[in-house]
């Protein structure tokens, strides 16, 4: 009988190998199945059991921005297997010094680099609910791995934060000799609202002509920020295959669903428009020339079809990408390193992307 941390380093490994590929307009598609169960249209159980729970507990009925920072991230595990150092830095910053995090494997050789910017919805997240995954993408990578706290809404309207995670890639670039990186071989990573600020460097560092950016990873990234339908994107709950826990799963895909214009009021405080492809990149008028790009969805998060539709977008105009799909998953799975297996795969694909899209 297998314990339960036996039974995630199987899960773990068959993730790595279990794959559907197929290329759908110019995309790289993977999907990944549930890994012990072959039932479509459900939750993973893992995700059930967490969701379950959330439904037990008294709902939310009104947004309170301290509760909601407070809700956030998942009591995540680290999962490395060699000596990942940490180091806390203060990035020089005309707007401010910007406190942020560098893990590195145990090594004297020249490395890549990664910027990592945490989710939060613009307004929450914080460096130690991505500590472990960014300390496993490090080893995984063999890269310096830097973890940025950007300024975060209502306090600091776009594009304060952007801002931020721009000048975190500047400040790699400048310093590689000294951090002892390869400054032709710089990633940006970051989930949902750090996918967001991550693809965002990407078209600012092309805008300046620099390509300072040689890979971005986007794990469930928002690219519409309103929502608001395009030649490539139309949110519709039909394309959801649900089969099973109809209600759950549908309360599961809506969550996100920010029919108030909540992101808008908090973020952009009117400093932008939701258009702004800085802001909701799928509106950007041509992603040719951005560096080649992993986008990584869950099956059953509302930001999924964006995800998509941007995925076929960057394709379209010549950057080449890669989309990889978790069945049974939700929103947020990243964070729950050490009890998704799929969390640990998630970084051990960004950091084989990288090793394949930047040699």
């Amino acid at each position: 009988m297998l314990n339960s941390r036996e039974t995630y380093r199987v899960l773990s490994e068959q993730l790595e190998t279990a794959r559907q590929v197929h290329t759908i307009d110019r995309v790289e598609t993977i999907i990944k199945p549930i890994p012990d169960s072959d039932v479509s249209g459900d939750l993973d159980p893992r995700v059930l059991a967490v969701i379950q729970g959330y439904a037990a507990s008294e709902p939310e009925t009104s947004f309170d921005l301290a509760s909601a920072r407070a809700s956030m991230g998942w009591p995540n595990q680290d999962m490395t297997t060699t000596d990942i150092t940490t180091n806390h830095v203060m990035i020089p910053s005309a707007d401010g010094d910007i406190p942020a995090r560098l893990y590195r494997p145990r090594t004297e050789e020249t490395l890549p680099a990664i910027l990592f910017f945490h989710g939060g919805g613009f307004f929450g997240g914080t460096l130690d609910t991505v500590e472990n995954p960014c300390k496993l993408l490090a080893e995984k990578a063999n890269a310096l791995v830097v973890s940025v706290d950007y300024r975060l809404a209502p306090e600091h309207p776009f594009p304060a934060g952007l801002n931020d995670c721009f000048r975190a890639v500047e400040w790699v670039y400048d310093q590689a000799d000294e951090l002892n990186v390869r400054n032709e071989r710089i990633a940006v990573a970051g989930d949902s609202a750090g996918g967001n600020l991550a693809t965002a460097c990407c078209l600012l560092d092309r805008a300046k002509q620099l390509n300072r950016i040689n890979y971005q990873a986007l794990v469930y990234p928002v690219v519409n920020l309103g929502s608001i339908p395009t030649d490539d994107y139309e949110w519709k709950l039909d394309d959801y295959e649900i089969k099973h826990h109809h209600d759950l799963i549908r309360g599961v895909v809506m969550a996100l669903g920010d029919s108030d214009g909540l992101l808008n009021h908090v973020y952009l405080q009117g400093k932008a428009e939701l258009t702004d492809p800085l802001v909701s990149p799928l509106f950007a008028d041509d992603v040719t020339g951005l560096p080649p790009a992993l986008i990584i969805t869950a099956e059953y998060d509302y930001l999924r079809l964006e995800g998509e539709a941007y995925a076929h977008k960057l394709a379209r105009d010549g950057v080449p990408t890669r989309l990889i799909q978790y069945r049974g998953m939700d929103h947020a799975f990243m964070d729950k390193l050490g009890d998704y297996p799929q969390a640990e795969d998630c970084m051990i694909e960004i950091a084989n992307g990288m090793k394949e899209m930047t040699r």
